[in-house]
């Protein structure tokens, strides 16, 4: 019996890698300590630096603060990881793996709050309008891409991973890989001339004539996502859309409306001249449209047709959306078909006459069956096709 209770102690004792379980027990509800002071600790921390922030005009200290929440959850582990390697015996080796992790997780912590706080600071240019929304996006994902980079860095030589050698190879590597991803490049070039030439912004509508049309919803290192109306998404490669002809219809200033009425040839000059006076009222003292100074709202007789005398009606609104731009026309199309009528006239639609000589042997009812009206008429009075 006496032998097991030794043996018993023996294990107690030595543990795991000579660390007593009492040891490994006490590092354990050290780390339980800090991750669940965590929640305390950043909110405290938090709430100090808001007070102070809050005295300040500005907002980018307050977006700051906010930015450090997740950064600042690390601390309290990285204090207990601390705690169990000056409490635990640990000697050699052991010693200096549990010391590097603690510098690694100090690392890791400042690079992280830097990498946060990029958000924020990029926001500041868009907001001012030194940047467009484009060029932003790019620039806060490159200058992530950097920190991180140097972070790893760091985190290499604290483990003694010599840095120089490693990016000898990735120069060899790249070369092997430049060969074999000409297309990344060319769409990583063709996205840099985009947002370089401001062709379009994450929110524009873009129109690819019979390829695409949907909102940019954003401009990726190789790709551009584009919102369809369906809703689907579409990856368009960038250097698709940097060589074809794009319609940016986020930067139009106006939507234009330009129709066509076809009139009965019934009307007269009297009624054309009113019914295009009361279309044109209409739209000038309607709040709905808009006043282009390049080009001024008209209607007008433009031609005489084949079946209608033609007016054209042009008119323009605000870049307004899809759903308010279909109600205006709307309204409108209902005062057109109103003033048209109250005018006496009306629409006309495609029709035709025809001309038979010596019909008297032909069954009228035939004639009405088609849907045609026979009229007799003598060589004398045919039409000459030589006036058509």
């Amino acid at each position: 019996m006496e032998g097991l209770i030794e043996i018993i102690s023996n294990v107690w004792t030595e543990g795991f890698l000579g660390i007593g379980i009492t040891e490994i027990i006490i590092s354990f509800l050290i780390f339980i300590a800090g991750a669940i002071s965590r929640a305390f600790f950043v909110g405290r921390v938090l709430k100090w630096l808001e007070s102070f922030t809050a005295s300040t005009e500005s907002e980018i200290d307050d977006v700051l603060v906010e930015s450090f929440r997740k950064p600042l959850g690390f601390i309290p582990i990285t204090i207990s990881l601390y705690c169990i390697a000056v409490y635990l015996p640990l000697s050699g080796v052991a010693d200096l793996f549990a010391t590097n992790i603690i510098k690694a997780l100090i690392a890791f912590t400042i690079f992280s709050t830097l990498a946060n706080s990029i958000s924020p600071i990029f926001n500041v240019f868009t907001s001012s309008a030194v940047l467009t929304k484009s060029m932003t996006i790019w620039l806060e994902r490159a200058a992530r891409i950097i920190i991180w980079v140097i972070g790893v860095g760091v985190i290499f030589d604290i483990f003694g991973i010599q840095i120089g050698p490693l990016v000898a190879g990735l120069g060899l590597f790249s070369v092997a890989v430049a060969l074999g991803a000409q297309d990344l490049f060319k769409n990583l070039i063709s996205g840099l001339l985009i947002i370089g030439e401001n062709r379009f912004q994450p929110g524009d509508r873009i129109e690819v004539t019979g390829q695409l049309h949907g909102i940019v919803e954003d401009i990726g290192f190789r790709s551009t996502l584009i919102r369809m109306f369906d809703t689907a998404p579409m990856l368009v490669p960038n250097k698709d859309l940097s060589d074809v002809m794009v319609i940016n219809h986020g930067k139009m200033k106006f939507r234009r409306v330009s129709w066509t009425l076809n009139l009965v040839y019934s009307t007269t000059q009297e009624q054309l001249a009113k019914i295009c006076d009361d279309i044109s009222e209409y739209i000038n003292h309607s709040d709905q449209f808009a006043i282009n100074p390049d080009q001024e709202s008209f209607a007008r007789t433009e031609e005489l047709g084949a079946s209608s005398i033609d007016v054209r009606v042009l008119c323009y609104t605000d870049p307004i959306g899809l759903t308010d731009f279909s109600k205006i026309r709307q309204n409108l199309i209902f005062e057109i078909i109103k003033i048209v009528r109250f005018n006496g006239s009306e629409f006309a639609y495609p029709s035709s006459s025809l001309y038979i000589e010596n019909n008297e042997s032909v069954d009228p009812s035939v004639y009405a069956a088609l849907g045609l009206k026979a009229e007799k008429i003598s060589h004398d009075s045919a039409p000459d096709k030589g006036d058509e």
